[in-house]
Order: structure tokens, then sequence, then C-alpha cells
């Protein structure tokens, strides 16, 4: 396989950035700062450019009446350790961590969630690759993930190819392994999510194979600690926070451009690829119920992933699930709103 240049410039944002999706037993980075006031703390895991960007953005920490403590994590399942543990009371992560915590038999709620757009959910190839359709990948090396959203989508897309894992060589590799992987000729695909995507697609690093489409279901979680949801004042809280969450993803919809400059500064990503990344994923999310189809779409990669026996055993994902916040949101199955071209 013949090397490309690695772009320092572009390896660095990815590095640093939080994979929300992600699938490693990266480390928490600790507290980072508290905001509200009141005797009352709710504590947040979150990740770099999340939850308490798009709440700054939009306003809605400016008159909180109860505190919240940030503690900022690399990816979704050791934020998910830390609600195990009790020492996070609810945190955002994508549709795939809670099937694997769940799997672990850790004690988590899914409390709320969003549906989005998947085309951000890619199998990218180098800009020069021959490979052209799904069916190509077999004997191929693919990096991904484990444990990611990209690890499901990887493997519905092989599925839909009339593949499988074995079919493949498989290189479990995070984002910025992966990144350096793939643009030094080392592996021939990458299953990943945005805004990596987008970043490799603008800095013209790659190209895509196949997308989410069709394939996964869109869907990212707020999963909380099951003792957080029986403390009264907590719970009160949890539903106050969710509210708040729900205002700043409208904001972001209705400001694209002026979140992706959030975006891209709280996470070093180029403004360029976090508005592509906004565009095609991030700003199309909408709250919806977690309902029957949201929870029948969730056993589908549970039963999947205990199938491959990639998690210890396969569990009834509706035994992890609140739906008391749902309120009146529409049903999971509403489509991602989508962006027009201006």
């Amino acid at each position: 396989m013949r090397t490309r240049r690695i772009l320092p410039a572009l390896l660095l944002p990815l590095a640093l950035l939080a994979t929300a999706c992600g699938g490693s037993s990266s480390a928490d980075t600790g507290g980072d700062g508290t905001d509200g006031k009141g005797s009352l703390t709710l504590n947040v895991g979150d990740q770099k450019g999340g939850s308490e960007a798009v709440l700054r953005a939009a306003g809605e920490l400016d008159d909180l009446d109860y505190k919240i403590k940030w503690s900022t994590f690399t990816s979704g399942p050791p934020l998910l350790e830390a609600v195990n543990a009790k020492a996070v009371d609810i945190g955002a992560v994508g549709n795939t961590p809670p099937v694997f915590a769940a799997g672990a038999g850790s004690k988590i709620t899914v409390v709320a969630a969003t549906h989005g757009s998947p085309a951000g959910e890619a199998i990218l190839v180098p800009e020069d690759s021959p490979l052209e359709r799904p069916e190509q990948l077999e004997g191929k090396s693919v990096a991904v993930a484990q444990g990611s959203s990209a690890h499901f989508q990887l493997i519905s897309a092989l599925k839909k190819a009339g593949l499988t894992l074995e079919d493949i060589k498989v290189s479990y590799l995070q984002p910025a392994d992966a990144l350096a992987a793939f643009n030094g000729g080392k592996v021939d695909a990458w299953a990943v999510w945005d805004p990596y995507t987008s970043q490799v697609l603008t800095a013209k690093q790659g190209k895509v194979l196949t997308d989410g489409e069709g394939v996964v279901n869109g869907l990212s979680f707020q999963v909380a600690s099951p003792s957080a949801l029986k403390d009264k004042k907590k719970s009160a809280a949890i539903e106050d926070y969710l509210a708040r969450l729900r205002r700043a993803q409208d904001w972001v919809f209705a400001h694209p451009e002026e979140w992706a400059k959030v975006w891209a500064k709280d996470t070093g990503l180029p403004y360029e690829a976090a508005l592509a990344a906004v565009q095609r994923s991030n700003g199309t999310r909408v709250p919806v119920a977690v309902d029957k189809a949201a929870i029948a779409s969730e056993q589908q990669i549970v039963d999947t992933f205990a199938d491959l026996k990639l998690i210890p055993r396969k569990v009834t994902f509706a035994d992890f699930v609140d739906p008391r916040f749902n309120g009146d949101l529409p049903p999971s199955t509403t489509p991602a709103r989508t962006y027009t071209e201006k």
C-alpha cells in the first residue's frame, strides 16, 4: 500500500476531540468546572464539544438554581463506568456504549434520546483508493473503534454487502490511532463517525465508500445513574437539565454557523470541518421519545453483538430504560431534519 502523508494539523484536533460514540477504555480527565448555584449538585459526564459547550452557547447555563459539576471523558464507555460507579449522575453517549454497558451488567438507565441523520457514520477509504463498493472490502483491512456506533455500522454494512467480520481484517483502533493508520496506508478503510468523517473529507484525505443511511438508527442517548433517579431532588434537576438540552439542540438547528464556530473553538476542529459536521449530522439531531421503536432498534444492536460474542451476555434493553421524561416528545421514528443549501 502506498503511504500517504499525515497532516499534523488534521491529526491533533482529532486526537484531542472526544469520541462521543467511542468504545475504548479511555480515561476520565476529571472534573472540569461547576456552573449554577444552590445546595444541590448534579454531576454530569461530558465529552469535549458536547453538552456543556452547546448549553453554554445557547445561554442555557445562565439561570441554574442547582449546580452542575462537569467531568469530561474521552469516550462513552468510561463515562458509563462512572455512571455505574455513581460518580456521575447523567451523561451523553452514542447508540452502542449503553449496549456494552448493559451487557456487562452495569447499573445504568437510558432516560432521553435524540435522533439525527446517520450520514456522518461512514466507512472511509483514501482518495486514491480503487475501492468503490462495500463488497470490495473482502480481504481488506478496516480500522474501527471496538464497541462504537461505527462498529455496529461496519457489521451492518458488511451484512448488506453479503460479508461478515470474518471476511475482512479488523483493526480495533481509537480515532487518533486509526487516523494515523489510515493516512499511513496501514489500513484500507476506516469506519468512523462525525466530526471525524467531515474532517477527513474537508481535508481531502479520503472519500466515503458507504455511510450509515439505512443501516444504523441515528440515535444518541442521555444515560443516568439509577440512584440519582431515585433521589427526588436530583430527579427534578435531571428533568430540568434535559429540558435545557432540548432547547439548546433547537438553538443549534436554528444557528448552525454560530454553533460551528463555538464547536470549532472548543474542540480544535477547523471551522469548515465543524460546519460540515453540523450540517451532515450534529445539527440534524432532534429530541425524541425513548419509545418502543427506539428500544426495539437498540435490542437489534444487543442481539447482533451478543450473537457475535462481542458482549458477555444478551440482555433485554427495555430493562435499562426509564421513559418518565418522554413527555410529549415525537416518536423516535420521526425522520431527522436536514439542511437545505442556502
